[in-house]
């Protein structure tokens, strides 16, 4: 199963993990950038998303567990791929920056389904 992290500058807290074969439509899962950011350091996250760093028998890989009502999911991507996307990501909406990026007229559209 293939695992690709994407960013969008529009949803700048945001990162989506999607997941899936490539003649199948992916699964997105999306999550907070920081929980990835802290989770090359430390364990991080509950609930549906955890994100556990590097460990002596895997020194080279991040992992990331996806749960839901279905199962649970593990998702190993190589540290030196997450870092260069974090990197990326921080060149387009730097840490703290990210309320600078948001449409909050579109958000609250969103939540609330109305149409602006």
């Amino acid at each position: 199963m293939s695992a690709e992290l994407h960013y969008d500058m529009a949803d700048p807290y945001a990162i989506r993990l999607s997941l899936g074969a490539p003649m199948k439509s992916p699964v997105d899962w999306v999550f907070a950038r920081k929980l990835v950011t802290e989770g090359l350091c430390r364990p991080t996250g509950s609930g549906d998303v955890l994100v556990i760093p590097r460990h002596r028998c895997h020194p080279h890989s991040l992992r990331v567990v996806l749960r839901n009502l279905s199962g649970t999911a593990l998702v190993e991507m190589a540290v030196s791929e997450v870092t260069a996307f974090l990197r990326r990501t921080f060149a387009l909406v730097p840490e703290g920056a990210e309320s600078l990026h948001m449409d909050l007229d579109r958000a609250i559209s969103e939540l609330t389904g109305r149409r602006g």
